[in-house]
Parts: C-alpha cells; structure tokens; sequence
C-alpha cells in the first residue's frame, strides 16, 4: 500500500512507508502539546497519534477553564489518511516547519471548542533517554521521544469564551514519541496478572528566559529508576547534563495529587540545582481522551471509519473530584537559583503514582497520601 511518505527519500527498510518494521499490534506514533496561561486561568492539551498496526488515527483537544475539563475526540480509520498533514473529524495538524513551527486546528463542532494556533518552539528539540521494559520476556515498553518548550500564537475557544493565545502569556510544552507501548483494546494480561503494579513518574520540561531544564523520573515501588535524565538546553543550542535528579514533593492528604515540591539534581562534583515547584492548574490528561482509563475510549482502539465525540467533566461537584486520577498535568512555574541569579521559569508539571510507593508511604493502588 502506497502512501503520501512513499514519495519522499525517507524509506527505512524494505516495505513500503505504510507499514513498520515491527508487527506489533502496540506500535505507536504520536504527538502530544500543551498550553497554559502563566495566571493559571487555562489549560489546553492536544495528542494525535497514529496505529499502525492496528490501522487507526485518533485525536483529542482538551481544555480546562473554571473546572469544567472539556474534550472533543475523534478516531478514523487510518488506511486513506494523508499521515503528512494527519486530520481527523475537525482536528488537524500541520507542519510549517518541522522541528519548530506546528499549527493545530480545532475545526466547529458540536462539541464546544475550536482552536487555531501556531506552536513555536524556543528551543531545539531534544531527543530523550530511550524508555525500555521488558516484562516476563515481552517488550512492554520501547520508545525515543523527542521534546520541547515554547509557546503560541491564535486564539482557542471553549464553551463560548475565546482565549487570545501569545507568546507572551500562553507558554506549553510538546513531545513526539513512537515505538511500542500498551494502546488500542486491552490485552489479556496473562502471567503479568499477578505481577503487583507500580507506576511512579515526574517529568519536567521547563521554560526559562534563555535556556530549558528537562527532568524525567520514573520509578519502582522502592524507589530504584526504571529511566532518569536531568538536562538544561540553552535556547542557543547549547547542553549540559545536570546529573542525578531526585524529589521531594508534597502530597495533598489524602491524595495522590501534589500541590508542590522540590525536584533537584546533583552531579559528580557536587553541583547541581534545586528547583521548587508550584502548580498552578491541575489537569488529569488520561479523563476523557484515551490514555487508558475510559473502557469505550482507547488510543488506537477501532470505533469505525470516523467518529467524533465530546466529553465533559465538571471537576468542581464530589462526584467529578471522585474521577480525579492517574496521570496529572499541571502547568507550573518554577523556580530555582545559581551565580547568575534567581531563575523564574513556566512548564509542564507531570506526575503520576500508581501502586505501592516506599518514600511517600503509598501501600496499594490509589491509598491516599498519609491514609
């Protein structure tokens, strides 16, 4: 089968750019961008991916504004789509300039938000550690990523209110990852049923005045890393690796949510930074937008030739703070010091603890902090 990248000299083995090397139903290849005001007033986040292997391409656009957390999704069927500009239902995505300038369009719809704005980057994009898991012989996880912070330019409008989007005010991060993770229908789990489970993650792409900090840890109920990176990027092209990084945040009691922290690093000759952090707008990205947690709803799950949808939490009732979970978020500002000064940056502050946790006294699953 042909596609539209057949035409370019991009070819990576003998099959056509249709298919990947891999047949692993759970290769994926996805874009993910958010945005805030630095206020705190807004939130908006956008994923579009494509499965392959399972012939799907879906998207989503977020956005959270005085609590009520608002989506419109869509899924069509892959085969026929022009993967160069990837559009599905009133979603689209173009490349104005590849590595740098990305416009993101949200089409009318029945759903109540429509979006067109250009991302920028303010940095070079960054190719991440590679995240690998191997479970009982299997590959679970297997994925480069690349990241980047900036910001954006249009306007997004949700439930009738328009938000004027400038560099200015609404900075954001993005990341473009592929390889092979857990998407589309659930698999039987097998031998990995009895396996206890633990997902505990921070990941912190950070935007100062003229360079970016990029955090990720991710870790076992014990504390030992599953991957780890702490890096600053100056905005010239510039990087210096910042060592080893760790944490100390602060649990809501009660919750799995932190309302703030510490993440630092440290390196071989005993430097390194500490970097607080205070969120400003909590958003959980997996409600509503197919990251897993809504049975009718999955990335690369098949919901025919095209369908699109919108959902709706109102996060300020007991019972939408009940479906607060998971995978969090929030755009932050940070704040941390050196010879040079006092450095204020705005970012993505993402977190996620799943299961037993040692240092932060998590026992099962979803126990509260300090339950």
């Amino acid at each position: 089968m042909l596609s539209h990248l057949d035409e370019y000299p991009i070819h990576q083995s003998s099959e056509t750019m249709a298919h990947v090397v891999t047949s692993d139903r759970n290769f994926y290849d996805r874009y993910y961008f958010n945005g805030f005001s630095k206020t705190g007033d807004y939130m908006f986040i956008v994923g579009l991916g494509c499965y392959v292997n399972l012939g799907v391409m879906d998207a989503f656009v977020l956005v959270m504004h005085k609590g009520q957390h608002r989506v419109v999704r869509a899924s069509r069927a892959l085969e026929g789509a022009n993967r160069l500009q990837p559009s599905i239902g009133p979603i689209t995505l173009d490349v104005v300039e590849p590595l740098q300038k990305i416009r993101v369009t949200c089409s009318p719809n029945d759903f109540g938000i429509t979006m067109d704005a250009m991302w920028t980057g303010a940095m070079p994009a960054i190719l991440e550690p590679r995240h690998f898991i191997r479970e009982h012989g299997r590959v679970t996880f297997d994925s480069s990523r690349f990241a980047q912070t900036g910001g954006w330019n249009g306007i997004i409008t949700v439930d009738g209110h328009t938000f004027d989007l400038t560099d200015d005010v609404c900075w954001g991060t993005r990341d473009r990852s592929w390889g092979v993770r857990p998407v589309g229908e659930s698999e039987p789990p097998g031998i990995r049923a009895s396996d206890p489970f633990s997902w505990f993650w921070i990941y912190t792409p950070v935007r100062f005045e003229d360079h970016s900090i990029l955090i990720i840890v991710q870790e076992r109920s014990d504390g030992s890393r599953v991957m780890e990176s702490a890096e600053r990027v100056w905005h010239d092209g510039r990087h210096e690796l910042l060592g080893v990084p760790s944490h100390k945040l602060n649990y809501v009691p009660g919750t799995r949510y932190p309302d703030g922290g510490v993440v630092s690093t440290r390196d071989h000759r005993g430097g390194g930074i500490e970097m607080s952090v205070e969120p400003l707008l909590p958003v959980y990205v997996g409600i509503g937008t197919g990251y897993g947690y809504d049975a009718d709803w999955r990335h690369g799950m098949w919901q025919g030739p095209l369908k699109v949808e919108g959902f709706h939490l109102d996060t300020t009732t007991p019972e939408g703070k009940a479906r607060l979970f998971g995978i969090c978020d929030a755009g932050a500002r940070f704040t941390y010091e050196d010879e040079r000064g006092t450095h204020v940056g705005y970012g993505l502050f993402e977190t996620m603890a799943i299961g037993p946790h040692h240092q932060y006294g998590f026992r099962d699953m979803l126990d509260g902090y300090g339950s």
